[in-house]
């Protein structure tokens, strides 16, 4: 199927999912250059109904990174700059008083969308941070006793500064834990930053991205279709072993004081056969738990300050990890 073509009335068939969901890697280049891993996460994420924390420093086109999907996608997103004053209210939405019906009516937060960036979401206080724990977990928010749900998709992609610790709030890790991946969103290469420079001296503008071509190649159909076909991606009971053994394993590490819990393990094993059915294959290998490993655990667990000390990362203990862990033939 040609990538630019419009996948309206080619919904429900998991090929033309497959195909359409293929298609926003080449729509989303139009606007964002070089960031094909983070773009697959954000894929992942959405097929496993799952959130995502994007790392990076300032100026890596994270913000834009989420617009272009959600224009490739068709979806209606929001953004939130997290701040230290920032009120709960201001993400959830609270009751306002109208006073011509002398009643109080809610006024919807910016949560109620379908892809929410949470900007800089260690800049706010752990008050902030959790009001988007009930959205995040349950799909949902209570005001005033009242559960509301958000919209389908939901998916928040928050993101945060790795070099710039002053005024921050480190996520908790119950928190972190709700985050079915961490991506880190790299500096370019030199090639890519040339591309970069050459697009905004021809004119690109980042807040016009329907002016740089970016047209919706797939939908909320299509999203459905592969998430069903997602779901009967067969995981054989040696998978599920090799996925656990290498949880296990994160928990018996000298150097980590906490491991990956059974909800990281579920979290593996899903964004594992979403990989695979992406790939074009109903079944789920060891490479397919291999290449979502580092993402889906390495903010799962805690180094030991002796570790941190010695240069040890999260990403250099687990991939320690997967290979010393028997592979399943």
């Amino acid at each position: 199927m040609d990538p630019t073509t419009d996948n309206a009335g080619q919904t429900g068939d998991p090929g033309n999912a497959r195909a359409a969901l293929e298609a926003l890697r080449a729509e989303i280049a139009k606007a964002v250059v070089g960031q094909d891993p983070a773009v697959t996460g954000l894929v992942v994420a959405l097929l496993c109904r799952g959130h995502v924390l994007l790392e990076g420093v300032p100026g890596v086109a994270k913000t834009l990174l989420v617009r272009a999907l959600a224009a490739a996608l068709e979806l209606d997103t929001k953004r939130v700059q997290f701040t230290p004053d920032l009120m709960p209210s201001d993400v959830t939405g609270s009751l306002v008083y109208d006073a011509r019906t002398a009643e109080f009516s809610f006024q919807p937060g910016p949560v109620f969308t379908n892809l929410l960036l949470a900007d800089e979401i260690n800049r706010t206080p752990p008050k902030t941070q959790s009001s988007l724990l009930e959205a995040m977990e349950e799909r949902q928010v209570t005001v005033d006793g009242t559960p509301r749900p958000l919209p389908e998709p939901f998916l928040v992609a928050a993101t945060q500064n790795p070099v710039e610790y002053e005024g921050t709030y480190p996520l908790p890790e119950a928190q972190l834990d709700r985050f079915l991946l961490k991506l880190t969103v790299p500096l370019p290469s030199r090639k890519d930053e040339i591309d970069v420079l050459t697009r905004h001296a021809s004119g690109f503008n980042p807040r016009d991205l329907r002016a740089a071509g970016v047209r919706p190649v797939a939908n909320a159909a299509d999203l459905d279709a592969a998430r069903a076909a997602v779901a009967k991606t067969t995981v054989s009971p040696e998978i599920t072993a090799y996925v656990v053994d290498i949880c296990r394993a994160t928990r018996e590490s000298p150097s980590l004081t906490l491991g990956v819990s059974p909800r990281g393990a579920t979290a593996l094993l899903a964004t594992s056969r979403a990989w695979a059915w992406l790939t074009g294959r109903d079944y789920v290998t060891p490479d397919d738990v291999k290449a979502l490993a580092l993402p889906t655990l390495r903010h799962r667990v805690q180094l030991r300050p002796e570790a941190e000390m010695e240069g040890v990362t999260a990403d250099s203990v687990i991939n320690a990890i997967l290979a010393h862990v028997p592979v399943p033939r």
